[in-house]
């Protein structure tokens, strides 16, 4: 190869490397540029600071303002900087950023902020409604309104059979049916029969004030108005905290009673605590912290499902005497397989509590409707824990308020609460002179 030769191959040679180079300079200058306005890239400003690029702060303004998961960590830096700044000011979360990118994330930030405040007045509203519980001396006015308005009181009709003229033999046997209808218990119709048949015979009063004043006493006394209806932490000397366990079958409202319950205390003025030990169904403990936070009663629960009610109540114990507290509530499970299986776990959540704590009450809580059924339950609880009182719910829209005679009768203990409908504050203290006026109606 000549020399000229050899000079010519080495500068096609320099222009292929010179013009390779200039290839690669403008393909790295290209990726370069394109990483930059990518969303989420952080740029380097003049003085050496971080910042997201434009569009990367309004893509993150918009999925803090949707919910959107999945946000990078440059991303939640950016949804700081939105959150911090102020609507009024005007400011832009980006100082680098673009008018139009500025403003998109602004009114992005402006309609969450809009939703968010929305929703919390509604739930204030919400809680400033249900924070003031009524109190316990108005609550047995509606419970007579309300029997006087349910759909049969049986007092109304054993008032239209005994103002009748002339009395068969086959009225006093309406008489007797009906009883037995509204619940009250054979033993307990016959009584009254008999004892209103005796006052036919001895006054001969057919004078229509006159037989109701008779049939409210009779009433009166088959409700046996001597029994002591208090609850134990309403007595002067109650215990503090004064422990009550509410028993009963799922079904009855008892967790809702036992909300309605720390609302009666609360109006009041009682602190109270609640213990969650209603652990084989899930929606137990939700439901009662739902009621605690209605009006500002801590609750104690287990952090998982099926947890051993006994060790719940007995933190709550500790909780309830820690805290001062007037009352302690706890809440049982009511789904249990077998009458052995109910006194076990009954029992056992007694002792554990009597370890920190004395138990003052045991409330029965039994559905008004289902009559003579419920009387079964009322008896494996009884013998299973020792029930002190009974709570009546459903009351106000049955025409089986015999119930309250017969359930007293049976157990030997009073019934101490009626349920009167679905309103938080629809529990009163059972009353039995209005119980009765309610069932008889207005004169």
């Amino acid at each position: 190869m000549t020399t000229q030769q050899l000079l010519i191959l080495i500068a096609v040679l320099i222009v292929l490397v010179l013009a390779v180079a200039g290839i690669l300079v403008a393909v790295r200058k290209r990726r370069s540029q394109g990483d930059s306005t990518r969303p989420g890239r952080v740029q380097e400003s003049d003085d050496g600071r971080s910042s997201l690029s434009p569009e990367s702060a309004t893509a993150a303004a918009k999925g803090r303002a949707e919910g959107q998961p999945g946000a990078s960590p440059a991303a939640s830096s950016a949804d700081q900087g939105v959150q911090s700044a102020s609507p009024a000011s005007g400011a832009s979360p980006n100082p680098d950023a673009s008018t139009g990118s500025a403003g998109s994330a602004g009114s992005v930030d402006s309609r969450a902020s809009s939703q968010s405040s929305a929703v919390e007045q509604a739930a204030s509203s919400a809680q400033e409604e249900l924070a003031h519980p009524e109190a316990s001396a108005s609550r047995m006015t509606r419970l007579k309104a309300r029997l006087a308005k349910s759909p049969n009181p049986f007092g109304k009709a054993l008032f239209a059979i005994l103002t009748k003229d002339h009395l068969s033999e086959s009225d006093w046997e309406d008489v007797e049916d009906t009883l037995l209808m509204a619940d009250v218990g054979a033993e307990a119709s016959e009584q009254l029969v008999k004892q209103l048949r005796d006052d036919a015979r001895i006054t001969g009063q057919k004078d229509p004030a006159a037989v109701r004043r008779g049939l409210h006493q009779r009433l009166i006394d088959l409700v046996d108005p001597d029994m002591d209806r208090t609850l134990a932490a309403a007595r002067p000397q109650a215990n503090r905290p004064s422990v009550i366990i509410m028993v009963g079958v799922n079904g009855t409202g008892k967790t809702t009673t036992a909300g309605k319950l720390a609302r009666l205390f609360v109006a009041d003025g009682k602190s109270v605590v609640m213990g969650a030990a209603d652990t084989f169904r899930a929606a137990a403990a939700d439901q009662l912290e739902t009621w605690g936070g209605k009006v500002g009663v801590p609750v104690v629960r287990s952090d998982r499902d099926g947890a051993d009610p006994a060790s719940v109540a007995f933190e709550a114990a500790g909780r309830a005497k820690n805290d001062q507290a007037d009352v302690l509530i706890v809440d049982t499970a009511g789904r249990l397989q077998n009458k052995a299986n109910l006194m076990d776990q009954l029992g056992k959540i007694r002792r554990v509590i009597e370890k920190n704590l004395p138990v003052d009450e045991v409330l029965l809580v039994l559905d008004a409707t289902t009559g003579q059924n419920g009387m079964i339950q009322a008896k494996v609880f009884a013998q299973a824990i020792g029930v002190t009182g009974i709570v009546l719910t459903k009351l106000d829209g049955s025409a089986k308020g015999g119930i309250v005679i017969s359930v007293q009768r049976e157990l030997g203990v009073p019934v101490k609460l009626v349920g009167l409908g679905e309103g938080p504050d629809d529990l009163a203290v059972f009353d039995p002179e209005s119980f009765v006026d309610g069932i008889l109606g207005d004169e």
